[in-house]
């Protein structure tokens, strides 16, 4: 008798173990199933009442984002969601269909965008400047000179190890750094091969414009910043605007949908929206009042057509975005 129930006990225990493993077999393991390729995603982007936008830290630091998120919102119902991060960040997100269109200010950056089939509808915004803050006393000085004057004195101020001289860089491909960038090169150096091995001068942040204000204040160093983050931050910080003129430090914002042809689950017809909300006039001038009450001075300056489609801009600002059929 011990024995028959001991084989009982045995067989139940067996037909629950082939049980839980048939219902085991039938579950997908994360990934199984999944079709690669880079227009594959397991989701839209964004949806017939979601937004996403990749954009600028600066947009976000100055406060802009959050306006703009206020009304538009109010006005239509729309949900923006913004994923604020370098604009080189923010264009890999567009590149993989992570979002429904990028708000960005990196021109280069930009063109090689729409030229590599991600991008379309690119409408400029408004601009501003970006300017060389740093320590009052201004150990390297540099006060009024050129932009590329200013990048030659302070390689050379920083390399002979001259007393008070540091850069602090944003180092994490943004517009910002992207334009740093420029400046090197113009004024004669070759980024990757002599400004990243400058020594202990040169300090990489790798963080949005704002924490690079902080870090650069706190080492009483010079940096690379758009002037509405700075002028947001000020009473935050000691340093003081050295350099604030020059061709060289034009800051202009675009806009940018993704290409539903890359990925059709890209809310396309919300980007075109709000692409052509922003350019409408009214939006305009509330970008361009932006700031002044607060900081006797607006942060940004819209654009108007003509002058958006000539030098420097040479961009489209006026031109309707056509709405996807």
């Amino acid at each position: 008798m011990k024995t028959n129930a001991t084989h009982l006990a045995a067989g139940v225990v067996a037909i629950l173990l082939i049980f839980a493993l048939s219902v085991g077999c039938t579950e997908t393991a994360p990934g199984e199933n999944e079709t690669p390729g880079a227009g594959a995603t397991t989701a839209p982007a964004g949806g017939g009442d979601i937004l996403r936008i990749a954009t600028t830290t600066s947009l976000e630091n100055t406060g802009l984002l959050a306006e703009l998120e206020r009304v538009y919102e109010g006005e239509t119902g729309m949900d923006l969601q913004f994923i604020a991060q370098g604009t080189g960040q923010s264009i890999d997100s567009g590149r993989r269909g992570d979002v429904d269109l990028v708000l960005v200010h990196a021109p280069d950056l930009e063109q090689q965008f729409i030229d590599d089939g991600f991008g379309i509808n690119p409408r400029c915004i408004a601009y501003n400047y970006f300017i060389i803050v740093g320590p009052e006393s201004d150990p390297a000085g540099i006060a009024n000179m050129t932009p590329v004057e200013a990048f030659r004195t302070l390689y050379a101020a920083g390399t002979n190890e001259t007393a008070g001289v540091a850069f602090v860089s944003r180092g994490d491909n943004s517009g910002t750094h992207n334009q740093e960038q420029v400046l090197w090169e113009e004024a004669g150096y070759d980024y990757d091969g002599e400004i990243l091995n400058a020594g202990g001068w040169y300090v990489e942040a790798g963080k949005g414009m704002g924490d690079t204000l902080i870090l650069a204040n706190e080492q009483q160093a010079y940096t690379l910043s758009d002037e509405g983050t700075y002028l947001s931050f000020a009473d935050r910080l000691e340093l003081v605007p050295v350099v604030a003129e020059g061709a060289e430090l034009l800051n202009r914002y675009s806009a940018i949908a993704v290409d539903p042809a890359q990925y059709p689950g890209v809310n396309a017809e919300g980007a075109a929206d709000f692409i052509n909300w922003l350019t409408t006039n009214e939006t305009k001038e509330m970008i361009g009042e932006f700031g002044t009450e607060e900081f006797g001075k607006p942060l940004f300056t819209p654009l108007y057509a003509p002058e958006c489609t000539e030098p420097p801009f040479n961009c489209t600002c006026a031109e309707p975005v056509p709405t996807p059929t």
